[in-house]
């Protein structure tokens, strides 16, 4: 049984040196408490002092994160299981763990209690599964090109940066809410890939490249289906012109799956990675507020959706997107993610049986889960389903060489089918 203090006591000096909690606290002015029953220990978070650890004895807790000893000793094992790999996952996916407080202190705690979680388990060493690490792939960023295309879609002209590689049939990749296509730079860039297929890859409007439309009177960004649909369909009538096989990640599923029902002839094929049946409990209202840092909370409200297991630098690099994302635009667009989508209605509308549709979901995925991939697949008879183990949410970024096999058995499987 984990001895909580003794544990913490041993693992906290060292990881309060790590120079990403540190950077992650910058400026916090809080006091946490790490309880487990009757054992807690708090941490003091103040602008330019050491973060410093103490008993509980005195002080007005401001966070406090408690859950019983088999869930501890889980979340702070070097592998932690799915629903404990992170502070954001104990919050919202594991009804053992209790996070409380004020929810604005919350949100401006979150990114340090994010990193705190990750490095209290690499104080014992590398996150590891103890199988064989994936075949190194070859990558040559020097292949993508970049450009800009003028596309009139339903709201009117929008000027969209977008990226390719390669050539042969197609493939067209979307990304998540509040990100880009830059998450599909390991993909775009695998010289391999290149040699078989036309890579695609698009931001859409108020997202990485592609400024907002230029009567964009500011106002708040909210996405529904007909406008993501005909961001989408005006990419492939317009640019792509050829039937392709649609790839989009967690949001960009969801449109991937709708498209499928409406504009099937625009398609080949479809590979929903982390396809929600409902997503309902992603909005924050902490993603879009004066108090809060977008940037440093949103690309840790994300971080905790992904594998412990995948590599640190990738993990880091999938975040870092988030934090460039416009303002209000992740809410925005979990509007139609968590408020709209509902796979149990799109789903029985694809025909499977003629368009080819491949759903692939990773184990620590609490938003999207493997429970909803496989309800999807139920609905649209023909259509295949896989777990990804040791993946979370964004698979194609924070793991692209695990990824990879599951991704190419899915295009050559579309690929037989004609």
């Amino acid at each position: 049984m984990l001895d909580f203090i003794a544990t913490l006591t041993a693992r906290l000096p060292h990881a309060l040196d790590d120079p990403e909690l540190r950077a992650s606290a910058r400026g916090l002015d809080a006091r946490v408490q790490l309880a487990c029953g009757d054992a807690a220990v708090d941490l003091v978070f103040a602008p330019d002092t050491p973060t410093r650890w103490c008993d509980s004895a005195g002080g007005v807790v401001d966070v406090a994160l408690t859950a019983p000893p088999a869930v501890w000793e889980a979340a702070l094992a070097r592998v932690p299981p799915p629903r404990h790999q992170s502070f954001t996952a104990l919050q919202l996916a594991n009804p053992d763990a209790t996070v409380s407080g004020d929810p604005l202190r919350v949100a401006q705690a979150r990114p340090a209690l994010e990193r705190l979680l990750e490095v209290l388990r690499l104080v014992v060493g590398p996150v590891t599964t103890g199988g064989s690490p994936p075949q190194p792939v070859a990558r040559d960023m020097g292949q993508v090109i970049g450009g800009y295309v003028s596309l009139t879609t339903q709201e009117g002209p929008c000027e969209v940066f977008f990226e390719t590689a390669g050539s042969g049939s197609p493939v067209v990749f979307l990304h998540t809410a509040g990100a880009d296509s830059r998450q599909y730079g390991a993909l775009l860039s695998d010289v391999a890939l290149a040699r078989d297929w036309k890579l695609l890859a698009f931001d859409c409007p108020f997202h990485g490249r592609s400024l907002p439309p230029l009567d964009w009177d500011g106002g708040a960004y909210r996405l529904d289906s007909v406008r993501y649909a005909s961001w989408v369909t005006t990419f492939l009538e317009t640019v792509v012109a050829a039937p392709a096989i649609l790839v989009g990640c967690s949001m960009g599923a969801a449109i991937a799956l709708t498209v499928a029902a409406d504009r099937p002839d625009l398609l080949r094929g479809v590979i929903a990675l982390e396809a929600p049946l409902r997503s309902s409990g992603r909005r924050n209202p902490y993603l879009a507020h004066a108090a809060v840092s977008g940037g440093m909370h949103n690309s840790a409200y994300v971080r905790g959706l992904m594998s412990p297991t995948s590599p640190e630098a990738w993990r880091r690099r999938a975040a870092w997107i988030y934090a460039q994302g416009g303002p209000g635009v992740y809410t925005g667009d979990l509007a139609f993610y968590s408020d709209e989508f509902d796979g149990a209605r799109i789903a029985p509308r694809i025909d499977a049986g003629r368009l080819p549709v491949h759903l692939l979901t990773g184990t620590y995925d609490y938003s999207a889960t493997t429970d909803d991939g496989a309800a999807l697949a139920a609905l649209m008879p023909g259509s295949s389903f896989h777990e990804m183990p040791n993946l979370g949410h964004f698979p194609m970024s924070e793991d692209p060489d695990l990824f990879r096999p599951y991704f190419t058995r899915a295009l050559e499987a579309i690929r037989a089918a004609g």
